[in-house]
């Protein structure tokens, strides 16, 4: 049967990390591309104690549904958690639960977007926005970046352009560069678009896991205009596997998510909302933390050396400051789409670039991850990328 699938369906693309991850289940393949925690670092057991005394203290309550704004006394931990991060005038009447922050993507999208909307993201860009927004029939706007982030001149260009929706901006450890952007360029993003009328939308999900230089306030807390939508979520400071995440705004502009939500699927996990408040509340969630960051520390310091120490001279990398990820630049000439059927050959994986650009550019570039593999593994799996890079360098040059 031939199904007549809507328009919007047409324009959607797989992502191209979920396609890559179905290759990790051969034999001994080093996988350095997905986005994943360290399992080593959940808290088994932490967490099937507060599931043992939530069903004793709650018993069918918590089986039962909930409200969609999410369960009160973990919206209040995550709006004194807001405060803390520099956003003083956070409440819970600030603030919406949803299934990971991946979901507060989809219903920003929703309540949004229209289509042929511009909307202005980094360049590259984190791939599962482009997707949660090409839903909606978003038109995408790369903003030029470089070292310190989004450069504010190039916004202002693109604004004045594009009279663009919103601006995506991921400002902590930015997946998939690992780029920090810098304090006073946030301010004068923020600025820009308070002085232009335009949403930003502040995706955060790496912000606690700082391993070094100083930590920088969030966008959010320069707000008094309501023109911030801030994301974050506790996958990667707890667990991916309870899909609990929050966004925080503007209360007129939270109403609207949540009926957008309703839905959507009505609420987020009574049971595991209220897991995730009993943890915050039972156990030391600022000592897990603080070991999750040295353990990313000393992951990518031990990638950089092994990266400096193998990969030929030609390829460079980014240096971030926390996070999952770091980002290669390829030489001229050299695709990294074409090194990743080589790179499965000899039992390696990486995400090309390209996925990270909405147009499909970013040929020459490469994100590895290094949250997931122990050190050991780090070594090989280099290894084995700097054979493969070295051969892409002979094959280009001999083109």
């Amino acid at each position: 049967m031939e199904y007549n699938l809507s328009r919007r369906m047409g324009q959607m693309r797989p992502s191209a990390v979920r396609q890559i991850l179905k290759v990790t289940e051969q034999p001994e393949m080093i996988s350095f591309a997905g986005g994943l925690p360290a399992p080593e670092c959940f808290p088994v057991a932490e967490i099937a104690e507060c599931a043992q005394r939530v069903l004793a203290e709650a018993g069918a309550q918590a089986l039962q549904y909930a409200v969609t704004e999410g369960f009160g006394p973990l919206r209040e931990k995550f709006a004194a958690e807001m405060r803390g991060r520099g956003v003083v005038g956070c409440t819970a009447e600030n603030l919406l639960v949803t299934s990971g922050s991946q979901q507060g993507l989809d219903l920003i999208g929703k309540i949004l977007i229209d289509p042929g909307d511009a909307i202005l993201t980094e360049s590259p860009t984190y791939l599962a926005a482009i997707q949660a927004f090409q839903a909606y029939e978003a038109r995408f706007v790369p903003v030029r970046t470089d070292e310190l982030g989004l450069i504010p001149e190039a916004l202002e260009e693109s604004i004045l352009r594009e009279r663009p929706k919103l601006l995506y901006v991921i400002p902590n450890f930015q997946n998939p560069t690992g780029i920090t952007l810098a304090a006073a360029r946030r301010q004068a993003i923020y600025d820009l678009a308070r002085r232009h009328g335009i949403l930003i939308v502040e995706d955060d999900p790496y912000g606690k896991l700082r391993y070094r230089g100083v930590e920088i306030p969030p966008i959010a807390s320069l707000d008094e205009a309501g023109i911030v939508l801030y994301l974050s979520t506790v996958s990667k400071t707890i667990t991916p596997g309870l899909r609990v995440g929050w966004v925080a705004g503007h209360p007129t502009l939270l109403r609207s998510l949540g009926i957008a939500k309703q839905a959507a699927d009505l609420h987020t996990s009574n049971i595991d909302q209220r897991i995730v408040d009993r943890y915050l509340t039972d156990f030391d969630s600022a000592a897990h933390i603080e070991r999750i960051r040295q353990l990313y520390g000393a992951r990518f310091a031990w990638m950089d050396n092994c990266l400096t120490a193998q990969m030929p001279g030609e390829f460079h990398w980014t240096h971030p400051e926390g996070g999952m990820f770091l980002w290669v630049s390829c030489p001229e000439g050299v695709d990294a789409g074409a090194m990743l059927p080589e790179a499965i050959e000899r039992k390696v994986l990486f995400v090309p670039g390209k996925d990270f650009f909405p147009d499909g550019s970013g040929q020459r570039f490469m994100r590895l991850n290094f949250s997931n593999a122990p050190e050991a593994k780090i070594e090989i799996g280099i290894a084995r990328l700097a054979e493969v890079a070295r051969q892409a360098l002979v094959m280009a040059e001999k083109a």
